[in-house]
């Protein structure tokens, strides 16, 4: 099995990667910096321009199935020019796939593409599994939309198309959970708002697992990359001060505050959405990490 990485060198992409070397999957990557690419047996790296729409096609030589990861990441402050940049960051890349694959011979049977849990309303009381279909008309959710309605482009070249849905990426190389422990690791953690807004997390290599294993059972359709035991942002950080050792006693951040520091990006922090992973697991795909606590202690552990 050969896979087509966009986005490998990026958090979620590095780990899918690391672990198809230890599956003995060979990896074939996009990247728009040449200074990048790397050719090895097992990994090789190729150049695309999603802006100029410009691909070298020997990146589908040999591959089955494409991981699609790309996108620009949102937790940088939503000027109006990079709401832009998160929306056709997503929407371009996926185009030129579609429209390459459309010209030439190829072997792909599978895209399994990220997305993300941002799709679901706002709401401290529902639980959402991939049937609700009333979609939330924030920012992201908006995005989410146009994504996933790019990513179906697909569909038409008889290419299996998979979501995945991707909620709190937990991990120890980046990312949120890092910027979480640094104020907590000093004294001055604290919940944000009310800290009743639900937080549907997952360890980033239960999250790597099962974009491969969707991709290795070719399983169509749309799953949540989420844990099966969602937590309050309460929750998560007092958990983290607890396998720390550190005490979180102060008072919860404002949400007024929080929009004057970030401006409109504040409201990922804020926004609830309590989201179900049972359709993953009734395809018999197993999490190792089901509980919040286990899942921090390894990614924090010294």
């Amino acid at each position: 099995m050969r896979v087509l990485i966009t986005g490998a060198t990026g958090l979620i992409g590095q780990e899918i990667v690391r672990l198809c070397h230890e599956k003995g999957i060979e990896v074939n990557y996009l990247t728009t910096r040449i200074s990048k690419i790397q050719q090895t047996e097992n990994y090789k790296g190729f150049h695309w321009d999603p802006k100029t729409q410009e691909i070298d096609i020997s990146c589908f030589n040999d591959v089955d199935v494409i991981i699609h990861l790309a996108g620009a990441t949102v937790t940088k402050r939503w000027t109006k020019t990079y709401k832009k940049e998160i929306l056709s960051s997503r929407i371009e890349p996926t185009k030129l796939l579609i429209h390459t694959l459309k010209s030439i011979p190829h072997n792909i049977k599978q895209v399994v593409s990220a997305s993300a849990i941002g799709i679901y309303p706002d709401s401290l009381v529902n639980y959402y599994d991939q049937s609700y279909d009333a979609y939330s008309d924030a920012f992201l959710g908006r995005v989410v939309q146009a994504w996933e309605q790019a990513i179906d482009g697909f569909s038409e070249l008889n290419i299996t198309v998979s979501k995945i849905r991707i909620g709190l990426v937990l991990s120890n190389r980046g990312g949120a959970l890092q910027e979480m422990v640094k104020p907590i690791k000093i004294g001055l953690g604290a919940a944000f708002g009310s800290g009743k807004q639900w937080q549907s997390w997952i360890h980033i290599e239960d999250l790597a697992n099962m974009f491969l294993y969707v991709a290795e059972k070719q399983i169509h359709h749309v799953f949540n990359g989420v844990a099966p035991n969602p937590v309050s942002n309460n929750e998560l950080i007092k958990t983290i001060g607890k396998v720390l050792n550190k005490p979180v006693f102060l008072p919860n951040i404002p949400r007024f505050f929080m929009k004057l520091v970030l401006g409109e990006m504040h409201t990922i922090l804020f926004d609830s959405q309590r989201v179900s992973s049972k359709k993953i697991e009734n395809k018999g795909f197993y999490f190792r990490f089901h509980h919040l606590r286990p899942a921090l202690a390894d990614l924090l552990k010294d």
